[in-house]
């Protein structure tokens, strides 16, 4: 159906205040917008003010957008992977921020800017390679922002300058650099999180559910906030294929 100039203005703006800052030509009645800081194509559509229909370029993005609205019924544009439906424009503008979120963190796209990133870095020497493991770490910590939208995965700490990007697997044990930078691969925790999780003081179920070691006494997990039970929110099946390792051979154990 034909856009009132209104709806289609909504359209616009939604996809431009969340990162798709380039408006392609139309195609059959969607509008199509790109972004230069991500890979993803949109293609946005509306029925009246009550239905607002997105559809998405890439299938791991509309994959992990299935919270956010529901599954698109509607025939989808040429080239597109999955669609969502949201019932207004507050639903949509949450929607594309995170589709633009996911875009830049999910497996592989992280791993493609590293591989451009130092592709003319040297890496004979010890600290030619430090130069590159920081330019993979600094990905890393930006990857896993996007994910958890600049929160704490446990405590929701939103206080970007101390939260850490801590690795499930770390880097010196992954076998690839994909691995290193699967976002999957992490959380993003508060620094005292981070410090136990790295040190194996706690782990992680695949449930979410956080497991503190029996090396902690209780003076110890009063402190570190570790009294009552704690859990990851938003865990993925990503994350579910690393855990064991860690539960294998970081964690302390919970003892008999």
């Amino acid at each position: 159906m034909t856009l009132s100039p209104l709806t289609q203005t909504r359209l616009e703006k939604a996809a431009m205040d969340n990162g798709f800052d380039r408006q392609l030509p139309q195609e059959g009645g969607w509008l199509v917008f790109a972004s230069t800081q991500c890979s993803l194509r949109v293609w946005l559509d509306a029925f009246g003010d009550a239905v607002f229909l997105s559809a998405f370029s890439q299938h791991n993005v509309s994959r992990a957008l299935g919270e956010y609205g529901t599954p698109m019924v509607a025939p989808m544009p040429k080239g597109a992977a999955g669609g969502r439906t949201v019932p207004d424009v507050p639903a949509l503008h949450r929607l594309l921020r995170r589709a633009f979120q996911f875009s830049k963190a999910l497996p592989n796209e992280l791993l493609h800017t590293f591989e451009k990133q130092v592709a003319a870095l040297p890496k004979t020497t010890e600290a030619e390679r430090l130069v590159v493991q920081r330019v993979g770490q600094s990905l890393f910590r930006d990857g896993l922002l996007n994910l958890w939208e600049g929160c704490c995965a446990v405590t929701g700490l939103a206080v970007h300058s101390l939260l850490r990007a801590s690795h499930i697997k770390p880097w010196a044990d992954c076998e690839s650099d994909a691995e290193r930078l699967d976002v999957y691969n992490g959380f993003l925790l508060a620094p005292h999180l981070d410090a136990a999780f790295d040190r194996g003081f706690i782990t992680v179920q695949d449930d979410g559910a956080i497991i503190v070691s029996a090396a902690l006494d209780e003076r110890a997990r009063v402190i570190l906030g570790l009294e009552h039970p704690l859990g990851v929110h938003g865990l993925a099946d990503g994350h579910r294929s690393y855990l064991p390792w860690h539960r294998q051979r970081v964690f302390l154990g919970s003892g008999p």
